[in-house]
C-alpha cells in the first residue's frame, strides 16, 4: 500500500525498512531504523565498544543496501582488512532478516569520543557486496577500496565510481556502555529514466536538494528516533510531495543449523573428522549468533551414513 505522506502520520514501532518516493521525480529511497536488532545481535558478542559501533554501522548499511535491491537469496557485505578488526561480515534476506559479526585479532584503539576511525580498526583492505541468488545463478559482486573515516564513506566511493548507480546514504550509530544501542539509516537512489521524458536540469536540482537534506539530517533524530521517522521525512524534503510505501520488519534471525552444519562435517574425511575431534566430540560455534553445537560418534555415524 502507498500513502501520500502527511505531518504526524503513525510511525511504525519496531525495528524497520521503510520504502518512500520523492513524487514527480525520479528519486526513490529507504529508511531504516534497527534498536532490537542491532542489541539481539551485539549481546551475542562481547566486542569492543568501537568494533561494536563499526559492526552496527555495517548491520544498518546492509539492510538499506539490500532493501534497495531486487533479489532472492542474501545480501552480504564483507570488510577485510590487516588491520585488528581483520574481518567483518553481515548479510540481509530479502525478508528483512539480519546477522553479522566481526573477527577481532588485536588490539582495539581507545573509543575517544566520537569512536577510532575506520583505517586504525581496519587498516588497508576492501569493502565488498554480494549478491547471491543460488546455486543456479551467477552472484553479483561489487568492491572498492577501504577508503575513508566511515564504512559510510566507501559506500560514497563505490556510488561515485559506479557509472549505473548514483545514490547517497546517511547512517548513524548511538548508544553502548550503558545503554542500549540504537541505529538508524538513509538511502536515497537516483534511478535511471529517459531522458526525453524527464526534466533532467530539474531533476538535477532536486536530487542536488535532496543531497543537502541528508548531509544536513540530525543523527540524533535519524538513529534516536527523536522524532517518527514519517515526521522526520515530511521535515527532510518539505516541499515534494513524499509517498511511502508500508514499511517491512526487520530482525536478528541466524541461518545457521545443526542440519547444515552435520552436511558439511559429512563431506570431511576420516582424518579432517579426528583432527577435529575432542574427547570424542566435535563442537562447531557459529561465528554469526555464536550459538555451539556438539557432536558425538553416534551423530557423526548417523550424518555420514545418510
Amino acid at each position: 500500500m502507498v500513502h501520500v505522506l502527511a505531518d504526524g502520520a503513525v510511525a511504525p514501532e519496531e525495528d524497520f525498512i521503510l520504502p518512500f518516493i520523492l513524487d514527480e521525480s525520479d528519486l526513490h529511497g529507504r529508511m531504516v531504523g534497527l534498536a532490537n536488532t542491532i542489541n539481539q545481535i551485539l549481546r551475542q558478542h562481547d566486542y569492543p565498544k568501537p568494533v561494536a559501533r563499526l559492526l552496527g554501522e555495517a548491520l544498518t548499511l546492509t539492510a538499506l543496501l539490500s532493501a534497495a535491491l531486487k533479489f532472492e537469496g542474501v545480501f552480504t557485505l564483507q570488510t577485510k582488512g590487516d588491520g585488528p578488526v581483520g574481518l567483518l561480515v553481515c548479510d540481509a534476506t530479502k525478508s528483512g532478516a539480519l546477522r553479522g559479526y566481526a573477527k577481532v585479532g588485536g588490539d582495539i584503539p581507545d573509543d575517544g569520543s566520537s569512536g577510532s576511525a575506520l583505517r586504525d580498526l581496519l587498516g588497508k583492505g576492501y569493502l565488498a557486496f554480494t549478491v547471491d541468488q543460488g546455486d543456479d545463478t551467477d552472484r553479483y559482486q561489487g568492491i572498492v577500496e577501504l577508503n575513508g573515516e566511515t564504512l559510510e564513506e566507501c559506500v560514497h566511493h563505490y556510488f561515485r565510481q559506479s557509472q549505473q548507480f548514483q545514490a547517497a546514504v546517511k547512517v548513524t550509530v548511538a548508544g553502548g556502555d550503558d545503554e542500549p544501542w540504537c541505529a538508524g539509516g538513509l538511502m536515497l537512489q537516483r534511478l535511471p529514466g529517459d531522458e526525453n521524458a524527464i526534466d533532467t536540469p530539474r531533476m538535477d536540482a532536486v536530487w542536488q536538494t535532496a543531497m543537502e537534506a541528508i548531509t544536513n539530517c540530525d543523527p540524533s533524530q535519524l538513529g534516536e528516533r527523536k522524532i517518527s521517522p514519517y515526521d522526520l521525512l515530511f521535515n527532510l524534503f518539505n516541499g515534494y510531495n513524499v509517498r511511502v510505501f508500508d514499511a517491512k520488519p526487520a530482525r536478528a534471525e541466524c541461518r545457521c543449523s545443526r542440519e547444515r552444519v552435520g552436511v558439511v562435517l559429512a563431506s570431511l574425511s576420516d582424518e579432517e573428522i579426528d583432527d577435529m575431534k575432542e574427547d570424542g566430540h566435535i563442537v562447531v560455534t557459529c561465528e554469526f549468533c555464536n550459538r555451539s553445537m556438539s557432536f558425538d560418534e553416534t551423530d557423526l555415524a548417523v550424518m555420514r551414513s545418510t
